[in-house]
């Protein structure tokens, strides 16, 4: 089976040359790596914490287009994976983040926090309300964009189930011109770009955007 994953080191997207090991990896004793987490139950995730349009409104609503999106969670075989763990975060509708550390100029929106949290359900399916995410300028070469995107973190039971990936939006013109999106293999880059759908589009709301997300080997296994 061909590999889906990009590569640790992949120079044209400059960070990985400061991340990707540079000595051997290093073996984790069993009893290290099967050290559990704190568990996520239904107490910890609020009522809007998976509504980006509301859980940050401190005097009105947030600017932008809202959309929803919405997937399935599911091993290989196709089988939902429930009561899994999934934050999302995201640049506001001008491309930008609230973060100390951000370099673009664009505003910021004072009723968009940007993150959000839930569990997926008994069929490992999941739904979000959010807004939709501007492009932004970020320095790993001259002239970078990123994409449009929304950034997913699924949350095992354990220390070493943890996956972080992006969503993009389909068409989006800067794919080419995109290191990140351009690492990972070409047959698998399409499982990264999510599929706009008019039937689970909120009329006179919310566009709505599907994005599933297969787990394989050990990362699924954590969750049967």
């Amino acid at each position: 089976m061909e590999s889906t994953q990009a590569p640790f080191l992949y120079p044209e997207y400059k960070s990985t040359i400061f991340r990707s090991p540079t000595q051997p990896l290093m073996i984790v004793k069993d009893h290290l790596k099967d050290l559990t987490l704190p568990v996520f139950g239904e107490s910890h995730i609020q009522k809007f914490d998976n509504d980006l349009t509301k859980n940050a409104q401190i005097n009105g609503e947030p600017i932008g287009e809202r959309i929803k999106v919405f997937g399935k969670l599911m091993d290989e075989n196709g089988r939902g994976i429930p009561n899994a763990l999934i934050e999302i975060w995201q640049a506001n509708s001008a491309g930008r983040y609230i973060h100390k550390a951000e370099i673009h100029d664009a505003p910021l929106d004072p009723n968009f926090l940007g993150a959000g949290r839930l569990l997926t359900d008994n069929q490992g399916l999941y739904q979000f309300y959010t807004i939709k995410p501007g492009a932004y300028p970020w320095g790993n070469h001259f002239n970078a964009w990123r994409p449009n995107h929304i950034h997913f973190s699924i949350m095992g039971h354990q220390i070493e189930h943890r996956l972080i990936t992006q969503m993009y939006f389909p068409g989006d013109p800067l794919f080419e011109y995109d290191p990140i999106y351009q690492s990972v293999p070409q047959h698998a880059r399409h499982l990264m770009v999510s599929k706009f759908s008019i039937d689970k589009t909120d009329p006179e709301f919310a566009l709505a955007y599907e994005f599933n997300i297969v787990l394989n080997g050990k990362l699924k296994s954590n969750f049967e």
